[in-house]
């Protein structure tokens, strides 16, 4: 229940509201929220892959498209990372301003236009053009997609589902490597259309989600502190009578009030004051986790079809089948080891997974450049590699998304990803694209060795400044700006 003042400065509230929802047991109603919002990575996965894997069929004779392999891959893949920077930036303002609800629509509509605008592509100019309006879309579901799960999972389970919906990226990239097996068989469609189906299906699978998504509500808290304290109220009450209905059994009681004062929104200084002098070493802590896993996926990851034809003589046709392999193991990653984010703890998992993963893909290096590797055993590096990648690079939007106050949360979240990616993500497609077009193993070794040293300083990096914020509220991780007071649950520490 919420109780309200009338203050100077505006509406003080007394609220059970975020108790109330983490106090919740996992219900039917939390994976309506799974798939409504999570399902979007999917389709992130869909396009980083599949271009990555039609490089190859695009810069061939009767593709419809006067581009090069290395215009697809490096500069095609920078423009899609750019306009994904600049898309958090710009939609993650709006997200803490105008609602997670809102935002998550429209930028899901924009993904959904640019995409299939990309599937008709007549000249090279307009494929990069849409690849990075893509990116701008995706960019803003990145803010808004992860400030509203964080918000409505309970503190319990938050860790694992961050990781795992964040981690189903992957089970978009076995599918667009799988679709592109058939997309780019002539023998099935033409070399100009193949392509071209794979972008309108991501279309397609945008609209179903865009379907289901309706149905999921604005987040209580974001109304709590924007005035709405009456939605809030009435949702929060929806929602425990659909779970008191499933279980049969009333509730446990909520522990600990928040009192905030209400207001409509938090400038620029206070957003820049909170994160880089109040926080400033959780800034380190995200700047650390986001350029590591951006440096090693954007710039890997674009460029993984071009190492199979490259240097092990794989047909590009066939590359597909080798990177479904990859993204399976990637997935495999959050699911199995995302539980011990909630239990043994961040800390201890964050760091581990960042340095196994950098140390592992160092002996890959080496591996690489003794030639003492083909395309299947190179494929099974990987895989060992990206496993413990991938729930450590899950893991960074997890961090900024929960230790940063609720009225900075999208912010926070566009801001590390934007610059942690931007040094990574745009300059790692487009070094990477070079080095690997020389054909030279010294200057791929150099790619890897890069990712590698900055996943395991990320690493280091974690396991002296990552918050201790497994089964915590977020409120108790990172008090709200609005608030007067906060009250602990019981057992609960602060964490700077």
């Amino acid at each position: 229940m919420a109780t309200t003042d009338q203050a100077a400065t505006g509406r003080t509230l007394t609220t059970d509201i975020p108790a109330r929802l983490d106090r919740l047991p996992w219900s039917r109603w939390h994976w309506t929220i799974v798939i409504g919002l999570g399902t979007v990575w999917i389709l992130d996965g869909l396009e980083v892959t599949v271009v990555g894997n039609i490089a190859g069929r695009l810069s061939e004779p009767g593709s419809g498209l006067p581009i090069t392999s290395g215009e697809v891959t490096g500069i095609a893949a920078a423009l899609y990372v750019a306009g994904a920077c600049i898309g958090a930036l710009f939609w993650g303002r709006l997200t803490d301003r105008w609602g997670r609800k809102r935002l998550f629509m429209i930028t899901l509509a924009v993904y959904l236009a640019a995409t299939a605008l990309t599937a008709v592509s007549f000249d090279t100019w307009w494929f990069l053009l849409f690849r990075f309006l893509t990116g701008f879309g995706i960019g803003g579901e990145y803010a808004a997609i992860n400030s509203a799960i964080d918000e409505l999972i309970p503190a319990e389970y938050r860790g694992r589902v961050d990781l795992i919906i964040n981690g189903s990226f992957w089970v978009g990239a076995v599918a667009g490597s799988l679709l592109s097996i058939v997309a780019l068989n002539t023998s099935i469609f033409a070399a100009d259309v193949g392509w071209r189906l794979t972008f309108a299906l991501g279309a397609v699978l945008a609209l179903a989600i865009l379907l289901v998504r309706r149905h999921v509500p604005e987040s209580p808290r974001w109304l709590l502190i924007h005035g709405r304290d009456r939605e809030a109220e009435e949702i929060v009450t929806s929602i425990e009578r659909r779970v008191e209905a499933e279980r049969g059994e009333p509730l446990a009681r909520p522990e600990g009030e928040l009192t905030i004062h209400q207001r409509r929104s938090v400038t620029f200084l206070e957003i820049g004051r909170t994160v880089f002098s109040r926080y400033r070493r959780r800034a380190v802590l995200g700047f650390s986790l986001f350029i590591g896993q951006a440096f090693l996926y954007n710039a890997i990851t674009f460029g993984f079809g071009a190492i199979l034809t490259t240097f092990f003589d794989v047909p590009s046709g066939n590359t597909g089948y080798y990177f479904a392999v990859i993204a399976i193991g990637n997935f495999c990653g959050p699911l199995l080891l995302g539980k011990l984010f909630d239990t043994v703890g961040r800390r201890a998992m964050i760091s581990s997974t960042y340095v196994l993963s950098g140390l592992l893909l160092f002996g890959t290096a080496w591996l690489f450049d003794r030639g003492a590797l083909n395309a299947t055993t190179m494929t099974a590096c990987w895989c060992a590699v990206l496993f413990f990648a991938s729930a450590g690079a899950s893991s960074a939007y997890l961090t900024v998304s929960e230790i940063f106050p609720m009225e900075t949360r999208a912010m926070s979240i566009a801001f590390f990803y934007a610059l942690g990616t931007a040094a990574g993500g745009i300059s790692g497609p487009l070094l990477f694209a070079d080095l690997t077009e020389t054909g030279k193993v010294a200057d791929t070794v150099l790619a890897f060795s890069i990712g590698a040293t900055l996943m395991c300083a990320a690493g280091l990096v974690a396991a002296f400044l990552a918050v201790k914020a497994e089964r915590r509220s977020l409120e108790d991780i990172a008090r709200p700006l609005t608030a007067a007071a906060v009250a602990k649950p019981k057992g609960a520490t602060s964490t700077a």
